[in-house]
């Protein structure tokens, strides 16, 4: 049985101060509240990941970052590279987070290079997929993530595939108050399985594990996360209040 896995996306928020706080109160709460059951992540921002990384070093709670550049070093001005970040104790990087792709513009290629940058370099990548509103209101979900799913992994063998995570975020349900229902959720989540199935092998698709992304709070999470195929949440603005993060956490148990 795969272990449930919650992991917390900050985006731009907090401060040097309320970051290492903040990645406190989750670590010395998270085994109290699951205890070893789930695997916990916090994605703070660039700026204090090396903080938040020391303050969690004792503890299970593990850290991740909101992005990744896919060369190992040069004139990339502003960008993160894989060793940088492992070098400061990251384990995770997400890759095609909704707003890097629709906002900053990221396309199905250059997350493909950041997949492989990150498994290369000793990350744990979080591969994120799902469709816009209109795609949904056109029946064209399937079709949106089928193409992120498998630009997202190409090139990759089945052995470098087995370090990535898959979360599902219906874009038109992420800090928009609108949540897919369980059962919407979980069709997208078996259609995925199915799918990495078809692209690799049965054994493989049952074994990673996807997470559900999208307005996820304390009073929808154990219904969500009682699905089948629902692995665990991408957790974004919940993760920013200790408590509710730790009760989406007691949810995955």
């Amino acid at each position: 049985m795969k272990k449930p896995f919650v992991a917390g996306n900050w985006k731009m928020n907090t401060d040097s101060n309320s970051s290492v706080e903040l990645g406190k109160c989750i670590a010395s709460a998270s085994l109290e509240a699951a205890g070893h059951d789930v695997t916990v992540a916090v994605c703070p921002p660039f700026v204090y990941l090396q903080a938040v990384a020391r303050a969690l070093s004792a503890s299970s709670v593990a850290v991740g970052a909101q992005d990744i550049y896919y060369e190992p070093k040069g004139a990339f001005t502003g960008e993160i590279s894989a060793s940088m970040l492992k070098d400061i104790g990251c384990t995770y990087c997400l890759c095609g987070h909704s707003e890097r792709r629709h906002v900053i513009g990221e396309t199905d290629e250059l997350i493909n290079k950041k997949v492989a940058a990150g498994i290369g370099g000793g990350l744990l990548p979080i591969l994120c997929v799902g469709e816009l509103r209109a795609e949904r209101e056109a029946s064209q979900t399937n079709e949106v993530v089928t193409r992120q799913m498998k630009n997202g992994l190409a090139g990759l063998s089945a052995e470098k595939v087995s370090a990535v995570t898959i979360a599902y975020e219906p874009v038109w349900a992420i800090g928009t108050g609108l949540t897919a229902t369980p059962q919407q959720a979980q069709e997208v989540h078996d259609f995925i399985r199915k799918l990495l199935g078809q692209m690799y092998d049965g054994r493989l698709a049952e074994e990673i594990r996807i997470l559900y992304g999208g307005s996820v709070k304390p009073d929808n999470a154990a219904d969500l996360m009682g699905q089948r195929d629902i692995d665990g949440a991408l957790v974004g603005g919940a993760s920013l209040k200790a408590d509710d993060f730790l009760a989406i956490i007691q949810a995955a148990v």
